[in-house]
């Protein structure tokens, strides 16, 4: 039986001293210290709202691909592709304030567009106006020619360019082929 009280003792002796170690670092301040990561608060971030329309009569376009292409240093860091819903409108609120974005709209029918942003506002609205794709430029369709016309010749790449400046008759003192004779002959 005196085992039994030594050993509750000794529990009763360490558990106190436990409390006592405990209250001791309230007192100082130690339960403050850090532990882990610390926290970092994320970035504020941007609400934009990019506007899809109609360059010939400012209609919406409807399912156009709005992809939003982050730069970092210069680079492209991945991409966030959304669609424009039926009043042409595609709506983000994960760019963070600060960053530059390249803005790419992909439609079928339409030219695709493309530029870069500065989203330096909480809130930003762009308005993109599509066009339809014009005509390919062509070398071979050149003024007024119609469809069957004949190609208009280019200049033979082993032509030489003529000067501007027209030539004297008299020849080039270094010129081999076109030396004066001399009187005695």
């Amino acid at each position: 039986m005196l085992g039994k009280v030594q050993t509750s003792s000794r529990s009763f002796a360490l558990g106190l001293l436990i409390a006592l170690t405990a209250l001791t670092a309230m007192a100082f301040g130690l339960q403050d210290a850090p532990r882990g990561r610390k926290y970092k608060a994320p970035p504020p971030v941007s609400h934009v709202e990019v506007t899809v329309l109609r360059a010939t009569n400012g209609k919406p376009v409807t399912n156009a691909s709005v992809i939003f292409h982050p730069l970092v240093h210069g680079k492209d860091s991945g991409n966030m592709e959304l669609k424009t819903n039926e009043d042409g409108k595609a709506l983000i609120d994960v760019i963070e304030t600060g960053s530059t974005i390249r803005l790419q709209i992909i439609a079928p029918g339409y030219q695709t567009y493309g530029q870069d942003y500065k989203i330096d506002k909480a809130a930003m609205a762009i308005d993109i106006k599509l066009s339809r794709p014009a005509s390919q430029y062509s070398i071979y369709n050149q003024g007024n020619q119609g469809a069957g016309a004949a190609p208009k010749q280019a200049p033979d790449a082993g032509s030489k360019p003529q000067d501007a400046a027209p030539k004297d008759d008299k020849s080039a003192p270094g010129d081999q082929n076109n030396q004066a004779k001399p009187d005695n002959q």
